[in-house]
């Protein structure tokens, strides 16, 4: 898959980190909290109807990013969803919670407000440390 086939809504509302071995991974643009999106490459809507060995592999992918936000970012807890209400292709999101993170124990859709972007540095270091802990292929540019 390429960015190109991405749906703009999540290309817009995300930065582009790369592609790891089932899915592409996006970072939400809202620094407030580590929110992954994956992206695998089908044209089914629903993660229930990928046929199980594709479905394995793209449940192999969040589990990697889940194990990323937890090991090295610090969080004990994180929330999986497959929702696709708004943007038809199918994504999953994973994501890092806290106790102290501005919208617990409320889901982060509709709860979270703007913040601060990730800084260029930020976005780099976490790519570099997808790469050496998921064998993440790197997106050409963040953006």
């Amino acid at each position: 898959m390429s960015v190109l086939n991405i749906h703009p809504q999540l290309l817009q509302d995300c930065h582009h980190l790369g592609q790891l071995a089932a899915t592409e991974l996006l970072l939400h643009r809202n620094a407030s909290l580590p929110w992954f999106i994956l992206v695998p490459d089908t044209e089914l809507a629903d993660f229930l109807d990928l046929p199980a060995e594709h479905g394995r592999a793209v449940l192999a992918d969040c589990v990697a990013v889940s194990e990323f936000i937890k090991k090295l970012l610090g969080f004990d807890k994180v929330n999986f969803a497959g929702l696709g209400n708004v943007v038809p292709q199918m994504h999953l999101h994973v994501i890092g919670r806290a106790t102290v993170d501005p919208c617990w124990p409320q889901p982060v859709w509709g709860n979270l407000e703007d913040s601060e972007a990730y800084s260029p540095a930020q976005l780099e270091e976490w790519q570099h440390a997808l790469v050496r802990m998921l064998d993440l292929k790197p997106a050409r540019s963040i953006d």
